[in-house]
């Protein structure tokens, strides 16, 4: 797993590769555009809105959404990627932060419409996501919803051939989205759906209960 550092000398050519992964239809970034537009139409289907992007790298999606007049606040631990993000979009409240401790205190008071997070996540171990999820729901803006986008699996089956498949290319350091489990760890907190984008993407959203 690439730490902060890695990012760093990342960041400039970070997109392109994503592109090349895409295009190529490979893991694990097979589905992102369509994963991404996905995420854009949701979230402008409410626009203007409070968007809090975890993880948000060098802006690719947050860019777009702050175009279009959403208010933007973003935590990436890269500070080359906070940079390049912020570059792009100079009025967005962009704070270099490793969300794997929470998010910063700066935020307690501050609620959101969407949360969203795409790519991010995989990097918490799947006992911290639900952690971490389940505090993100203290943040949401009534009627508010979690879109996480990754590297994803309907089931733990559809994870270990996907694994098998890709051989020396799959990465054992990151700890990629199974639904059915998360689901199953969350689901008396809150309300949630998948849907798949390809052999080895998917969007996540989250709502509170309506009893909550």
């Amino acid at each position: 797993m690439l730490d902060s550092n890695g990012f760093n000398l990342w960041a400039g050519n970070y997109d392109k590769s994503v592109d090349i992964s895409d295009s190529n239809d490979d893991y694990p970034f097979a589905g992102y555009k369509k994963l991404m537009n996905a995420i854009y139409g949701t979230v402008m289907n409410k626009c203007p809105a409070n968007i809090l992007d975890i993880g948000i790298g060098s802006g690719t999606l947050a860019h777009k959404l702050y175009e279009q007049g959403n208010n933007i606040t973003g935590i990436d631990f890269s500070k080359e990627m906070i940079a390049i993000a912020q570059e792009k979009m100079p009025s967005a409240n962009l704070i270099q932060y490793d969300f794997s401790e929470g998010l910063p205190t700066v935020l307690n008071n501050s609620t959101f419409d969407f949360i969203i997070s795409t790519y991010a996540l995989h990097h918490l171990a799947d006992a911290n996501k639900i952690i971490f999820i389940t505090s993100l729901l203290n943040s949401l803006n009534d009627n508010g919803v979690i879109i996480i986008g990754d590297v994803s699996f309907q089931t733990r089956n559809d994870l270990n051939n996907c694994k098998a498949s890709c051989g020396s290319e799959w990465d054992d350091d990151e700890y990629y989205f199974v639904f059915s489990e998360i689901n199953e760890n969350l689901s008396n907190k809150c309300v949630l759906t998948y849907h798949q984008f390809s052999h080895c993407s998917g969007i996540m959203e989250i709502r509170l209960s309506r009893s909550k």
